[in-house]
């Protein structure tokens, strides 16, 4: 039987979808966005591959608001088996990822809404703009960019240390994500 809640053993199956798909996003948006700032005027992805980042952003910012809430309504898995230090590292890294990822989208968001106009999400619905700002898109862009790569630093950090509980301390950390709680 598949969990969806958490228990304190592990992540059920929303969490870990959470997880992994979002996982997934963000590191294909960082390949994307360095792909796409590339383009010249000419190519035939000029428009698309914007279009695509935006509405794949803003769907990741919708997604990070339900995860906190589904977090904020779960039991955390507990994480006796991580040395006290190693909790409070975890702890910053967890955080530490929400804050920036909020900052990140938020940024995506104020680049292209900065000019009064909506963002399209690949045509289901618009996002409005909340105010324009002339300036507002180079300054939002280059703390865009900047968190992108704090971003992607922060998910390294976390690969890493995921393996290290695996690999060489034998913890159940890795695979409470992967595969949940027991279900016996």
């Amino acid at each position: 039987m598949m969990l969806v809640r958490d228990t304190s053993e592990g992540y059920g199956i929303i969490s870990r979808l959470f997880h992994w798909l979002m996982a997934i996003a963000i590191i294909a948006m960082f390949v994307l966005g360095l792909w796409m700032v590339g383009l010249d005027y000419y190519s035939p992805y000029y428009n698309s591959a914007p279009n695509i980042h935006r509405s794949v952003g803003m769907l990741l910012l919708f997604a990070l608001i339900v995860r906190w809430v589904w977090r904020a309504a779960n039991v955390k898995p507990s994480d006796a088996d991580l040395s006290p230090l190693e909790q409070k590292a975890s702890f910053v890294v967890h955080w530490g990822f929400y804050v920036v990822l909020l900052a990140l989208l938020v940024s995506g968001y104020l680049i292209s809404t900065a000019g009064g106009e909506p963002i399209s999400v690949f045509g289901w619905f618009n996002v409005p703009s909340i105010f324009q700002m002339h300036g507002l898109e180079s300054r939002a862009g280059y703390v865009h960019k900047i968190l992108a790569y704090v971003t992607i630093a922060l998910a390294a950090v976390h690969t890493l240390a995921a393996l290290k509980h695996h690999y060489i301390d034998k913890s159940a950390t890795l695979r409470r994500m992967w595969s949940g709680p027991p279900t016996e």
